[in-house]
C-alpha cells in the first residue's frame, strides 16, 4: 500500500513525499488503522522494518496545535534513539505546526525544564530524565493522548521496568498505550499485560528472526588472524559504510589504533565519550563523512543509518539477539546489505545454536568449522589398540596355584 492512499492530510503527505516515503513498509501497513482508530497495540517487528514512522504518521493527525500540552509520550532507552526519533518526527511534522522535543541524561536540565515550559506537543524521553523532570514538577501528563514504549525489550534489558511503571502510573486518565518491541520475552508479555488494555497484536517476525535482506558471512579464524583478515575481507567489498563492533569499549579504542593504520574516514564510538562527542560522530556518520565506525552495543540497537551496507562483528555477539540487532543496522527498509562475523573455537556452539534459532542461511569465508573434520588443525583421533592378551580364567588360576603347592 502506498501513503497516498491513506487519505492524510496534504502537508504531511507532502512531508513524507520529500523524504522519499511511497510504499508503506509491512509494520507501517500492519499498524496504521490500529493506531489511528485509538486502540492499544502491541507490535513484534524486526529492528529497521520503520517503526517510528509507523507511529508518527496517524499519531500526529490526532495533535491539536492549539493545544501548548504534552499530547503524547514516547519512552526509549537511549539518547541517541531519543533524537533519532525526534528527528524523523520533526521531518514529517515539517508541514504542521506541532513541536516535538527530547529529554535525555547527559544534557542541561535547566534548559530542556525551559523548553518544557514554552510549548511541546510530543515528547521523546529516557525513563531517567523523565522522572527527574517529573520530580521537579514542571510536567503534566493531564491532555496525554498516546504513550509509546519503543525498543521495549531494551528498556527492561536496561532496568527501565519500575522507572516505566511509575511513569504510566501518572497518567490518571484513559489513553492509548503502543508497545513496540524486536522480541518478545517473558517480562515484555508482563509488561504489556499490565500496560495495554485489550491491545491488538501483530507479530511481523514469527517466521523469522534475522532480516531477510542481510546475507549472513562468517570466518573461523585465529584471533592473530583477524586483522589481516578484515583488511583482505574490506579491500574486497564495494562497501559504502561498514559498522565494526566489539564487545567492550577497550577492544573499541584498540581496534581503532590498528585499523586507522590501514583505513581512512575511520572513528569510533562508545559509551564512554561525552554526549556531545557521541553525537557528533553520529552526524557525521549519518552524513557520509566517516565510512568506518568501529563501535559498541551503544550504537547496535535502534539507530537508523540508511547507508550502511555492511555490518562486521569482530567479536563475535553475546547472544542471537545481540547478533539480529547489530546486524540489522544493514538492510534497513528492505535494502541489502552484509553481516560479517568472526568466529572463534570457544564461539561454536553459540553459532549453532544461532544458525539454528534465528534461521540464518550461513556463507563461510573459507572452511566450514560446522561441517565434519573441517576445523583447522584437527583430525579425527584414533583409538591406540591395546595389544591382545589372553583373558586368564579363574578356574585355570586355581588349577596353576595347586600345581605349585
Amino acid at each position: 500500500m502506498k501513503f497516498s492512499e491513506l487519505n492524510l492530510p496534504p502537508n504531511i503527505l507532502m512531508a513524507l513525499e520529500k523524504m522519499g516515503y511511497d510504499e508503506m513498509t509491512p509494520i507501517q501497513e500492519a499498524t496504521y488503522p490500529v493506531i489511528f482508530s485509538g486502540q492499544d497495540l502491541c507490535a513484534l517487528a524486526e529492528t529497521g522494518s520503520g517503526k517510528t514512522a509507523a507511529c508518527a504518521v496517524p499519531l500526529l493527525q490526532k495533535i491539536d496545535p492549539s493545544n501548548d500540552s504534552i499530547q503524547a509520550l514516547v519512552l526509549v532507552p537511549t539518547r541517541e534513539l531519543c533524537m533519532q526519533y525526534v528527528a524523523e518526527m520533526q521531518k514529517i511534522a515539517a508541514r504542521t505546526e506541532i513541536i516535538t522535543y527530547a529529554v535525555y541524561g547527559g544534557f542541561d536540565k535547566s534548559a530542556q525544564m525551559e523548553k518544557i515550559k514554552q510549548k511541546v506537543h510530543i515528547l521523546v524521553a529516557t525513563p531517567g530524565r523523565l522522572i527527574d523532570l517529573l520530580y521537579e514538577r514542571i510536567l503534566s501528563f493531564a491532555q496525554v493522548k498516546c504513550v509509546i514504549l519503543d525498543e521495549a525489550d531494551e528498556l527492561l534489558k536496561v532496568g527501565f521496568l519500575e522507572d516505566i511503571e511509575f511513569i504510566i502510573s501518572c497518567i490518571l486518565h484513559k489513553h492509548q498505550t503502543l508497545l513496540f518491541s524486536a522480541t518478545m520475552p517473558d517480562d515484555i508479555k508482563k509488561l504489556a499485560h499490565d500496560c495495554l488494555h485489550d491491545p491488538k497484536h501483530i507479530s511481523l517476525i514469527t517466521e523469522r528472526a534475522a532480516p531477510e535482506s542481510i546475507e549472513h558471512y562468517f570466518s573461523y579464524t585465529h584471533p592473530n588472524q583477524k586483522h589481516e583478515e578484515l583488511i583482505k575481507y574490506l579491500a574486497g567489498e564495494e562497501v559504502n559504510q561498514a559498522l565494526i563492533f566489539c564487545n567492550a569499549r577497550h577492544k573499541v579504542d584498540s581496534l581503532f589504533r590498528q585499523l586507522r593504520k590501514d583505513l581512512t574516514d575511520i572513528d569510533f564510538i562508545h559509551a564512554g565519550l561525552t554526549q556531545d562527542k557521541r553525537s557528533s560522530i553520529i552526524r557525521r556518520f549519518r552524513g557520509q563523512k566517516i565510512r568506518y565506525l568501529i563501535a559498541s552495543d551503544v550504537a547496535g540497537r535502534g539507530l537508523d543509518f540508511s547507508h550502511v551496507t555492511h555490518v562486521i562483528n569482530w567479536d563475535m555477539p553475546r547472544d542471537g539477539e545481540q547478533y539480529t540487532h547489530r546486524t540489522g543496522r544493514a538492510g534497513r527498509m528492505g535494502r541489502k546489505g552484509k553481516a560479517f562475523t568472526f568466529i572463534a573455537k570457544q564461539d561454536m556452539s553459540l553459532v549453532k545454536k544461532l544458525i539454528r534459532n534465528k534461521k540464518i542461511t550461513p556463507c563461510w569465508l573459507g572452511k566450514d568449522p560446522l561441517s565434519e573434520n573441517s576445523q583447522p588443525g584437527q583430525q579425527k583421533k584414533q583409538k591406540r589398540r591395546r595389544p591382545f592378551r589372553r583373558p586368564i580364567s579363574k578356574e585355570r588360576t586355581k588349577t596353576e596355584k595347586e600345581k605349585e603347592t
